[in-house]
């Protein structure tokens, strides 16, 4: 039998899928004549993963020993683009952005944050689509649902599946129109962003609007963001304007962790036939092209959209399908990329929440 020192080390050795890396020096093994007790500590949430990774420890030790592992984490905030100062409450934002509408963006951030919180995160949602918030019906919120307020100044975010969420939604009505210039939508933006009473989280996703304009500039001059996700589709004409998102957050120096390509196959719904009908490897040539992650591609599915109409997104609804299986990895693999910039912000100032 192994020492617990070989087994360490031969651990150590082991590839992580989420990052592409070994894990290195992240294992604690403390093993007897009958079982081998594994500790391993990430710096992002992989709850998910338990029985896959169990089964390869199994594969590369070798050891007829019982096999007990344990899947700790721990999400460091990592460092913001300029000097802007960290938020109370939140240790990372990510901004999730689309260079064009109609790719699918609103529906892979909820099911992203939600593949998160199932890997073990604290998680919230931002819905900054001022003009066209969609996260209140994506979630089931009610008709109606308002923020409570604390101290007549904080609002207190509402959640769902365990995800707290506000929303420009929480505040109109579906039938009231939002008719503002560039400046009141921005300073919207940065009340219920800065006024909401977010409760320890390890990362908030902002569900960005389409395009570059005044809100994805306020976003990277007065809120720190520690990196960003780009959704695109695999046509050209969606891969044109999500190239001019990544030249954005290249310019304003925030990281992209990566690019998910959305309706990247047809399902069909009769024989579950896969059809590549907007053009294959898009997204793989745009990551490529900007040496990022390929996070996922997700299918076109008929049951991603009749969920997310009925406010059940498919990872909720349908956790052991292949779907929700997608963003799981989504999730982890973003969690670790992430994790890997090590450059943790460390006593940085805090704005919003205080009480004076």
């Amino acid at each position: 039998m192994l020492t617990d020192a070989q087994l360490q080390a031969t651990l150590e050795t082991l590839i992580d899928d989420n990052s592409g890396q070994p894990y290195g020096a992240v294992w604690n093994v403390v093993a007897d004549d009958s079982r081998v007790h594994v500790t391993l500590t990430l710096g992002y949430p992989a709850q998910k993963q338990q029985a896959q990774l169990e089964a390869k420890i199994k594969e590369l030790l070798g050891d007829s020993r019982h096999l007990v592992l344990d899947i700790d984490f721990q999400v460091k905030s990592q460092a913001t683009q300029g000097s802007i100062p960290g938020m109370k409450g939140v240790k990372n934002i990510i901004a999730v952005a689309s260079g064009k509408g109609g790719v699918g963006k609103s529906t892979t951030t909820v099911n992203l944050a939600l593949a998160m919180a199932k890997e073990g995160a604290r998680v919230g949602i931002l819905d900054a689509d001022i003009y066209g918030p969609s996260q209140g019906m994506l979630l089931g919120f009610e008709e109606g649902t308002r923020p409570q307020v604390r101290d007549e100044k904080f609002f207190i975010p509402p959640t769902a599946f365990g995800v707290q969420v506000m929303s420009m939604a929480f505040l109109t009505t579906k039938d009231t129109p939002v008719a503002w210039r560039g400046p009141m939508v921005t300073g919207a933006l940065m009340q219920i962003l800065t006024q909401t009473d977010w409760d320890d989280l390890d990362y908030l996703f902002i569900d960005m609007p389409p395009g570059t304009g005044d809100i994805q500039l306020t976003l990277a001059q007065k809120v720190p963001v520690a990196g960003s996700v780009v959704v695109t589709t695999p046509q050209d004409i969606a891969l044109l304007d999500a190239r001019r998102g990544i030249e954005m957050f290249n310019k304003v120096n925030i990281p992209v962790l990566g690019v998910v390509e959305n309706m990247s196959t047809h399902i069909c719904s009769n024989c579950g036939h896969h059809e590549a009908i907007f053009g294959d490897e898009g997204g793989a040539s745009l990551a490529k092209e900007y040496d990022v992650n390929v996070l996922g591609k997700l299918p076109l599915s008929l049951a991603i959209r009749e969920q997310s109409d009925a406010g059940r997104p498919i990872v909720v609804n349908a956790p052991e399908s292949d779907t929700a299986g997608i963003y799981q990895s989504i999730a982890r693999k973003l969690g670790a990329t992430l994790a890997s910039q090590q450059n943790e912000q460390i006593a940085m100032p805090i704005i919003g929440m205080s009480d004076d």
